[in-house]
Parts: C-alpha cells; sequence; structure tokens
C-alpha cells in the first residue's frame, strides 16, 4: 500500500469515528487499523527523509 492509499484510508476511518458511524465494537478494531495505518505512514516518511538526507549529502 503507497503512502497516499494509507493516508486515504486512515482519513476516511477517522471521519467515520468522528461522525460516529462505528459500533463499540467495530470501533475498537478500527483504531487498530488506524494505528497501524500510522505505524506504516510513518515508516515511509522516515524512510523518505533518510532517503533525502543521503542524496542531499553526495551534492
Amino acid at each position: 500500500m503507497t503512502y497516499e492509499e494509507s493516508l486515504a484510508k486512515l482519513e476516511a476511518i477517522v471521519s467515520k469515528m468522528e461522525n460516529g458511524q462505528f459500533s463499540v465494537d467495530e470501533l475498537a478494531q478500527q483504531l487498530k487499523e488506524a494505528q497501524h495505518l500510522i505505524e506504516q505512514c510513518k515508516a515511509k516518511l522516515n524512510k523518505t527523509d533518510s532517503e533525502i538526507k543521503k542524496i542531499l549529502e553526495k551534492s
């Protein structure tokens, strides 16, 4: 899943949470999914940041 796909899915979950569209049981599962998506996004951002720093160091 790309960063953009992960972020879009996370935004959809947050929107539904804010609008109260999840039952209590669904909310717990969606919170776990949101946490996983946040971890994926952070990892991708950190990787990209490292790659950019390496490129800048070479120039």
